[in-house]
């Protein structure tokens, strides 16, 4: 009886797994087949379009009097606020989690209590005090505002950082600082080579959270050649040119992909970040 119970459970458990399933993957293809039908609708009565073109992907980097959509400044823009804020936010988390994980100080436990209620807010609460600041810097409508915003704000990824160089046995450290090495130096040339599934972990949806931000991105940025994917493609259905949805779509898959990639590339290290880090608060 016990046996069986657990096998009607097991199947309960794949069959909602594959809706689960079903539910994300069906938006992914209908956007793709949309964006190879011909037209502009995105309204096709099966999935698969009868007749197929590519001259989509061939609008968003073509200039067209008619539309005239500057797509490939959009992206160039996105991947650079992305990876600079990949680069630097990963930084400043890494050294961050580091010191609070191996070092004690006074109001070490204040701090990580203040950062983790923070934490839990979210993000758009604080978007007009973030916009008055930035009026006041003069950094409205800049890349660097973004930059700025996106580093700071994915303080939570520390914590998960905290818990993974909590695993790493101090032995190690202790052992270095006998041969003479400093703190930087064990940090640069022995704790970083071994935590290289939560740098790939941090990278990873720092950059994502990047490069899909649409909210803070359209309340910041104003000029068109600023505009980075996500509010060039929403501006693109919205604004004088609202019939182009397979246009869109082409722009929608075209801007999935780096990520999309770099999820499939590095999934290993992804999930091994995420379960060491889990390990040890």
């Amino acid at each position: 009886m016990s046996s069986t119970r657990k096998k009607v459970k097991l199947t309960l458990s794949y069959i909602l797994l594959v809706l689960f399933a079903l539910a994300c993957i069906y938006p992914a293809i209908w956007v793709i087949m949309s964006s190879f039908k011909v037209g502009d609708s995105l309204y096709m009565d099966t999935i698969i379009p009868e007749k197929f073109t590519i001259s989509h992907y061939a609008d968003l980097f073509k200039g067209q009097s008619d539309k005239q959509i500057p797509y490939a400044k959009w992206y160039w823009n996105t991947l650079k606020v992305a990876t600079a804020s990949m680069v630097l936010g990963t930084l400043f988390q890494i050294i961050t989690a580091y010191a609070i994980s191996r070092f004690r100080f006074a109001g070490r436990k204040t701090l990580m209590s203040t950062i983790l209620v923070l934490g839990m807010f979210p993000g758009f609460m604080s978007m007009i005090a973030v916009y008055i600041m930035l009026l006041q810097l003069n950094l409205l409508n800049t890349h660097f505002a973004l930059i700025l915003v996106y580093t700071a704000g994915a303080a939570l990824h520390m914590f998960v950082a905290k818990g993974f160089f909590d695993t790493i046995p101090k032995a190690l450290e202790e052992a270095a600082r006998i041969d003479g090495a400093s703190h930087m130096t064990i940090f640069w040339r022995i704790v970083l080579p071994l935590s290289k599934p939560i740098i790939t972990f941090i990278a990873l949806t720092t950059f994502s959270g990047a490069w899909v931000d649409f909210i803070f991105a359209k309340l910041i940025l104003r000029a068109r050649e600023n505009w980075t994917l996500a509010v060039g493609l929403f501006e693109l259905v919205d604004s004088y040119s609202s019939t182009e949805f397979t246009l869109f779509a082409a722009g929608a898959v075209l801007a999935a992909l780096p990520v999309a990639a770099l999820f499939v590339y590095l999934q290993r290290f992804l999930v091994d970040g995420l379960t060491a880090g889990a390990t040890k608060g």
